[in-house]
């Protein structure tokens, strides 16, 4: 039976991966057909002009240069924090548990799980990591694993981070002050991402895909790609101070590897952590997640001059990131500045009912994520439209909060934006892994979309 149904899933993840590995283009490519692609539907669709709509590209480029340096020291302390030696021994330890090539998937899917409903950020970070620790385990174990579907299992945990703990559409809407409390008030993470219904998909989505991953392993040994040893290395960046001669070091080196400078700061920014939690109640923000990191990685670093050189190897998960996010940022002035979002907003009010809403959140959070990949982003600009078709419509508005969250981690299982950290530390090309993460998707679409409607029909 096993073996049945290993033939399905990996018959059914083949055309997905000649598909990809053929004509799925690079992600800096796919934000630019984007670009163009609404440029075309604000046309079309809304009573602009190429200038205005040109000009509603050219001023939306800035706008999220805050969230591009949050998202960019996210990335970075993250990575940093997961190849301090204390870190790396766990994941080490971790990567050499899988005895066999099903525990292996298994594994690298449940681990990026749970960190993506920590820590959107940390779950990309821990995924990569973990992935390649545990493709050594296995090489030194002689078990063959195919290194693009143990990376793509990596990917796969991320389509459960909007029902976590870092949900940008829950904690927006449950901070005082956010732009649509006058419309709705301030609703509690308990009504969104700590509800049963929530918990309880998260759980399910999570086991299946803990499941599916496994069955899409390779029958033909021939097409095993195991991992390349040149793409790991383990960190050995602190080598330099180990064998520094005490005796011969300046007055700028004795300073730069005091490691009781990287505690004092790193316990100050914890101690600055908890005061806020003790003033505000336990309740994240990309900030804060980023202090918990750079932290934590000060205190498990040998020392201030380690840590830098940490965050330097750190450094080159983002420079995709950097270069993409502005041509996001445009999209997102096109679509919000043209008006083009309330126009497929109106048009999912028009085929709505009260009982339908929350699975049209849904589809079109999926859609929309596809031009805005940015939780924050896409409920910034998509919020409140779909707030005022709840309201029209008299739906709860948790509904659709939920629902533009579950479109919104769904494709990215088909959107290469977020693959850009996790393969740039994995070593893979984004082609290699989104065959396999588009079984996901089908699989993760019809759950999210059966778990909306049945969240409407009560």
């Amino acid at each position: 039976m096993s073996s049945q149904k290993l033939g399905i899933f990996n018959s059914l993840s083949k055309p997905f991966v000649k598909l990809v590995e053929k004509y799925y283009p690079d992600a800096f490519i796919f934000v630019i057909v984007l670009s163009v692609l609404t440029f075309v539907l604000a046309l079309v669709s809304t009573d602009s002009t190429p200038t205005e709509v040109l000009e509603a590209w050219g001023n939306g480029l800035p706008k999220l240069f805050t969230f591009t340096a949050q998202i960019t020291i996210i990335m970075i302390t993250a990575h940093a924090l997961a190849h301090t030696k204390p870190v790396e021994n766990i994941l080490s330890k971790i990567g050499s548990y899988p005895n066999s090539q099903i525990k292996a998937y298994a594994l690298v899917t449940f681990i990026s799980g749970l960190a993506s409903l920590f820590a959107w950020s940390f779950g990309l970070i821990v995924g990569g990591i973990i992935s390649k620790f545990v493709a050594i385990g296995c090489t030194k174990k002689r078990i063959r694993i195919h290194y693009p579907l143990l990376v793509a299992s990596a990917y796969s945990g991320y389509v459960i981070w909007h029902m976590g703990y870092s949900s940008s559409a829950a904690l927006f809407v449950s901070s005082s002050g956010h732009s649509l409390e006058e419309q709705i008030g301030i609703l509690p993470v308990t009504e969104t991402i700590f509800t049963n219904f929530n918990i309880t998909l998260a759980i399910i989505t999570l086991a299946i895909i803990t499941i599916i991953n496994p069955l899409m392993r390779p029958t033909n040994k021939t097409e095993i790609k195991e991992i390349d040893p040149n793409v790991f290395r383990f960190s050995k960046s602190n080598d330099d101070e180990k064998n520094l001669n005490p005796n011969n070091r300046t007055f700028a080196q004795v300073v730069e590897n005091n490691r009781l400078i990287s505690l004092f700061v790193g316990f100050v920014l914890l101690f600055f952590i908890f005061y806020i939690f003790h003033q505000k109640g336990f309740s994240l923000d990309l900030n804060l997640v980023s202090w918990t990191f750079l932290g934590l990685g000060l205190i498990l670093s040998s020392s201030p001059i380690h840590y830098v050189k940490l965050v330097n190897n750190a450094a080159i998960t983002v420079g995709p990131i950097i270069l993409q996010y502005p041509f996001y940022a445009g999209i997102m002035g096109m679509m919000a500045d043209t008006g083009l979002i309330n126009v497929v907003a109106a048009k999912i009010s028009q085929i709505s009912s009260a009982e339908t809403l929350g699975f049209y959140s849904f589809l079109s959070g999926g859609l929309v994520n596809m031009f805005i990949p940015s939780g924050g982003g896409q409920w910034a600009v998509q919020g409140p439209v779909m707030i005022e078709a709840a309201r029209n419509l008299n739906v709860e508005p948790y509904v659709v909060v939920l629902g533009v969250a579950y479109g919104d981690q769904w494709t990215n299982m088909i959107q290469p934006f977020w693959t850009i950290p996790l393969l740039a530390i994995a070593g893979l090309h984004m082609r290699q892994i989104m065959g396999y993460t588009f079984v996901i998707f089908l699989i993760t679409g019809f759950l999210y979309g059966g778990g909306m409607l049945y969240l409407g029909s009560g």
